[in-house]
């Protein structure tokens, strides 16, 4: 967690299959610009949405 933020005042997004908020994450920090998905699961399931 980068120094300073505390867990509530994490930077978060919404995910475009489930349409749920979801937070920062440690294994996230090099790449969560690129993150758009919550899980491996709605993932997967934005192929099969139209």
């Amino acid at each position: 967690m980068p120094k300073g933020i505390k867990k509530q005042n994490l930077p978060s997004k919404m995910c475009p299959t489930c349409k749920r908020p979801f937070s920062w994450r440690k294994k996230w920090e090099r790449d969560w610009e690129n993150v758009k998905y919550c899980s491996d699961k709605c993932k997967k399931q934005k192929i099969t949405q139209a």
